[in-house]
């Protein structure tokens, strides 16, 4: 298990084949998906895997799978997505119903966005959108230093997000 960096609770590190289980308790949950599309399947978790794969091979960034320091014990994902733009990455992060209101998204976040800097000088921005009926997350952004930018229109959820956004000089 090569871990890529790490905080002082979590460890993280490129998605695996093996993680596919762990994973479906998280992206294949209806609570935790609730704000975020709806659960998926096992079979196109399984390709998201093997695409942030590529992707971490490919652009040096990707989703990651993030484990408890203490336990090794998957707790949840947290990493980017591409942009549309080359100099942008999306950001997101799902964890593990038990493991909300601990402050693991934000210590996550913050990991990955520093690590992209470090890794990745080509972006220059980084978005996040967040559904209105989850403030949750939208503090979670705050926390990191994302600011809103606005409301947005997304043909895959349907419906108006708030778009946060963090520039780096």
């Amino acid at each position: 298990m090569t871990i890529l960096f790490e905080t002082d609770r979590l460890l993280l590190r490129i998605m695996q084949a093996d993680d596919l289980d762990a994973v479906f308790e998280i992206w294949g949950s209806p609570e935790v998906m609730k704000y975020c599309g709806g659960s998926s399947t096992k079979s196109r978790i399984q390709r998201s895997i093997e695409f942030y794969q590529r992707l971490q091979n490919e652009k040096g960034y990707s989703v990651y799978t993030v484990l408890l320091k203490e336990t090794s014990a998957i707790i949840g994902v947290c990493g980017f997505n591409p942009a549309e733009n080359e100099d942008e990455a999306e950001l997101l992060y799902h964890f593990n119903q038990r493991n909300w209101g601990k402050g693991y998204a934000a210590e996550a976040a913050s990991a990955c966005v520093a690590a992209l800097r470090k890794n990745s000088p080509h972006i220059r921005k980084i978005t996040a959108a967040v559904d209105p009926a989850n403030p949750a997350s939208g503090k979670v952004l705050g926390k990191i230093g994302m600011t809103a930018a606005g409301m947005k229109w997304f043909e895959d959820t349907q419906q108006e997000e708030l778009c946060y956004e963090m520039e780096f000089a």
